[in-house]
């Protein structure tokens, strides 16, 4: 008998068991079924009704500044990418190949928290748009940013790092950036 019908057979035995068992039995398999889905149902938090814009979320200082930001508790997290100009720009806007000086705050959008910085390390992140070296977010809320912008960015999971969880942050975790325009092109 192969493999997968000797592991069929115990499955369709313990089932079986399963069934047999006392009403002490149930009643812990009801607890335990009920312990389960309350823990699951505290992994997802509960939806506030309304997904976020890019005006639920508050940003204080200018271009130039570490920013500070404040991401809202009664709404949910966009399923798709926000891009909104707070400070625009001038001159010609990024197409992709274009290099760009750029300086940025994250937040994480389960935890509220900041995760990175260029502003505290006091260096720009250089990168050439479109090239997907960096997350799809930023490939695509990039395009068209002028020179001097400081850019909000609200990127979903799948265009952010998707399930996987790095440097700290959740899997599936919304990214929420500011972004300053240093310099576009050469």
């Amino acid at each position: 008998m192969r493999l997968v019908g000797k592991i069929g057979m115990v499955a369709a035995a313990a089932l079986m068991l399963a069934g047999c068992g006392s009403s002490d039995d149930s009643k812990a398999s009801e607890t335990s079924t009920a312990k389960t889905t309350a823990s699951t149902s505290q992994a997802k938090p509960a939806s506030a009704g309304r997904e976020c814009t890019a005006e639920d979320i508050k940003v204080d200082g200018g271009f130039g500044t570490a920013p500070k930001i404040t991401i809202p508790t009664d709404c949910d997290p966009p399923k798709q990418l926000i891009v909104k100009d707070l400070v625009e720009g001038s001159g010609p806007g990024a197409a992709s190949g274009q290099s760009l000086k750029m300086n940025y705050t994250l937040i994480t959008w389960s935890d509220k928290k900041k995760l990175d910085s260029s502003f505290d390390r006091g260096e720009t992140f250089d990168l050439k748009l479109g090239q997907g070296k960096v997350i799809q977010g930023w490939d695509q809320g990039l395009i068209g940013v002028q020179q001097g912008a400081r850019r909000l960015l609200i990127v979903p999971p799948d265009l952010g790092y998707g399930a996987s969880s790095r440097g700290g942050m959740k899997p599936n975790e919304t990214l929420v950036f500011v972004t300053d325009a240093v310099k576009v092109g050469s």
